[in-house]
């Protein structure tokens, strides 16, 4: 201001950063371009993708991955929320031989349709990473592979085994529908600005034929018992709050069948898993950050003299489940005891 001292402010640091063509990537908004080519070309080959290929990519910046894709695939399936990078892509593209078989679609990846496509290639935001894995899970018709660019953590929780610190309620989600394979490390450096994290690659399959489970069920199965994954399943399912939800799921069953047994469908196997990422509690440590979700505390685990608790109980038993932890069942034992609960009348949803 004129007749008056300047005041001297603090340089604040960039919220974004620009690279050579003029373009500035947001971090806020989970823009990290790789710049490695060594990479990039690792990246296509450990896809496999086919000359006779669909390719989907989600996310594709400014074009360093799409333009190996496209020297490997019949064609690529753009899609970028930023309108900066679509004009970028078809500029760089534009008068090139790829330029026929290459299409871009402006959009948030979460809330397009998807078109048919064999392979998704997808170096995203971290902050979709749940969502966009359950939607690619739920996209029809089933596509081969999709192989993604993870936050390194995110990405060992879905290739984690039981006993694993990882392994957790979204690990099990996954690999149900899914087989998940990691495939490489990478380091924050490989990106154009560096994140804060390493990265990993993981190639996640589909399953053929998908397994048959009622969705609703299972989710509020594994809801109870990676409520205290490190708990014994005894230990869980004797806490009233447990009891006394699944007493009440039973008496509204029941009520059903003996009211209108023609009435009660299995539709919910259908369910749309895209709603499961919604869900961040699953990107967190469930023994950690869930330990509230049931309004449990730690003492709450008094004996409940009633006939139901001994049926839930029972089934514990049967299927020598009682001393085992959550963080420590494989999927099909999962799959096993959920059957046990059913067959014994006993629901989740």
């Amino acid at each position: 201001m004129a007749g008056g001292k300047a005041k001297k402010e603090k340089a604040k640091a960039p919220q974004h950063m620009p690279y050579q063509g003029g373009i500035s990537f947001h971090k806020s908004k989970g823009q990290h371009i790789l710049k490695n080519p060594l990479l990039v070309d690792s990246i296509v080959q450990k896809s496999g993708v086919k000359p006779t290929d669909v390719v989907l990519e989600i996310g594709p910046g400014t074009g360093n991955l799409t333009k190996k894709l496209l020297e490997a695939a019949k064609k690529v399936i753009a899609v970028e929320i930023d309108p900066r990078m679509v004009l970028e892509l078809q500029r760089r593209f534009q008068g090139t031989p790829h330029s026929n078989r290459l299409t871009v679609i402006q959009g948030d990846v979460l809330r397009t349709e998807l078109p048919y496509f064999d392979i998704c290639v997808a170096n995203i935001p971290y902050q979709i990473s749940s969502p966009l894995t359950f939607k690619l899970l739920n996209h029809q018709p089933v596509f081969r592979a999709a192989i993604i660019m993870f936050q390194r953590e995110f990405a060992m929780r879905l290739v984690a085994q039981p006993g694993d610190k990882l392994y957790c309620r979204l690990t099990v989600n996954t690999q149900l529908h899914a087989r998940v394979f990691h495939l490489l490390k990478v380091g924050r450096n490989n990106f154009r600005p560096p994140p804060k994290v390493d990265s990993s690659v993981v190639r996640i399959e589909p399953r053929k034929p998908r397994i048959e489970v009622k969705l609703k069920e299972w989710d509020g199965f594994l809801r109870i018992c990676f409520n205290r994954k490190n708990k014994t399943l005894g230990s869980i399912f004797r806490q009233k709050s447990v009891i006394s939800l699944l007493e009440k799921n039973y008496r509204t069953v029941r009520a059903l069948e003996l009211g209108q047994k023609d009435s009660l469908k299995e539709a919910d196997t259908k369910t749309d898993l895209a709603s499961f990422g919604d869900d961040q509690g699953m990107e967190m440590d469930d023994d950690e950050a869930d330990d509230d979700e049931m309004e449990v505390e730690d003492g709450e685990t008094d004996e409940v003299q009633s006939e139901f608790k001994d049926k839930v109980l029972g089934v514990l038993k049967e299927g020598d489940f009682e001393e085992k932890r959550s963080s420590k069942l494989t999927l099909q034992e999962f799959l096993y005891l959920l059957s046990l609960f059913n067959k014994a009348g006993i629901h989740f949803s």
